[in-house]
């Protein structure tokens, strides 16, 4: 409907008729009988916008059409900038509804149990598909436990020497390598 439209007003928006050619076409259902644009898109919206589309405007009366209908989002082109408008409050409200399950009456809720059991759906006394399964015993992280102290091993007790003799000193001798100093440095 909007490009018969954009036929129909002539050559000074042959520009557009191209932009919105290059768009994927979607059918309507008054393909025969066109009817303006802004009316086209809010009978495809239709009451709960089920196809999620979005909706780029400029035209108010379009857009206080759209605001009625919840889950649309508007957008608008300000400067070369392409903003997302808030949400109207027709949409906040469905949210809400939605989140609370006053979407669906209890009257409703109930034939679509009677249903689910007819057919038998239904899960009987809220069994679950699967079993829960246990979750084992696990260790503690090993890094970030503090390894345990030893306990002190008893040293032998030394011997005593008496008052006028001196200990004894060893020392410890240096290991040389075969074929020379243990401190030398391989040759390049």
């Amino acid at each position: 409907c909007a490009l018969k439209e954009l036929e129909t007003l002539g050559k000074e928006l042959f520009g557009a008729k191209i932009i919105l050619q290059r768009f994927q076409v979607r059918r309507c259902p008054h393909f025969k009988t066109p009817v303006p644009a802004s009316e086209c898109l809010l009978s495809m919206l239709e009451e709960t916008n089920p196809h999620h589309y979005f909706v780029a405007t400029q035209d108010h009366a379009v857009t206080a059409g759209l605001k009625k209908i919840p889950g649309v989002p508007l957008l608008y082109i300000i400067l070369n900038t392409i903003v997302l408008d808030k949400p109207c409050q027709t949409s906040l409200d469905h949210v809400q509804a939605v989140q609370l399950g006053e979407l669906v009456s209890p009257a409703q809720q109930q034939s679509i149990r009677s249903l689910k059991e007819e057919q038998g759906i239904a899960q009987k006394g809220g069994e679950r598909r699967g079993r829960k399964r246990k979750r084992k015993q696990s260790n503690p992280n090993p890094l970030s436990c503090m390894k345990k102290k030893k306990k002190g091993v008893p040293t032998p007790p030394l011997k005593k020497t008496e008052q006028g003799e001196k200990r004894k000193r060893s020392r410890n001798k240096k290991r040389r390598t075969e074929g020379g100093d243990s401190t030398s440095a391989p040759a390049v």
